[in-house]
């Protein structure tokens, strides 16, 4: 944890300097994005909110995107990393959206991925994805690996 502080920390200055605002939509890190972007003194600046869509459940409950939005598009894709970050943003009127969809693990998906894949996304004044593959089955290492990614693509993008 003390590695996606440092990054938050860094991060959240850029932010916070640039008057800058994100959400977050994360998945399978579990919360860790969110969680280290919150621990950093200060983040009421910056950080907007955020959810863990873990469950098709989840992504009504809390993102409320359409039926018809998903339509060609499967979880753990950077399509659909794309979908949750534009939806973070709109829905909380935040400068960025950041988002994060993938398997954990010990074991894949059932979309097929395995473990150790993830799918990372900004949306904002850049739209951009990328897939992560760690080729690792821990679950936590991987949770971890997927929040740096995360937050290295926000801090990427903003810098």
């Amino acid at each position: 944890m003390q590695a996606l502080m440092a990054q938050a920390e860094v991060l959240g200055q850029r932010l916070k300097d640039r008057k800058e605002t994100v959400a977050v939509a994360e998945s399978s890190s579990g919360g860790l994005i969110s969680a280290a972007l919150l621990g950093v003194p200060g983040a009421s600046a910056y950080y907007l909110g955020g959810g863990v869509i873990y469950t098709p459940k989840a992504r009504v409950l809390l993102m409320d995107i359409p039926r018809e939005a998903l339509n060609g598009v499967r979880s753990a894709s950077e399509p659909y990393a794309l979908l949750l970050a534009r939806t973070a943003r709109e829905r909380f009127g935040a400068t960025w959206g950041l988002s994060e969809t993938g398997a954990a693990g010990p074991t894949g998906n059932g979309y097929g991925d395995a473990a150790g894949h993830t799918c990372v996304a900004i949306a904002g004044p850049v739209d951009f994805a990328m897939t992560i593959e760690t080729g690792q089955s821990d679950r936590l290492e991987n949770m971890r690996a997927f929040a740096a990614a995360a937050l290295q693509l926000l801090t990427k993008v903003t810098d």
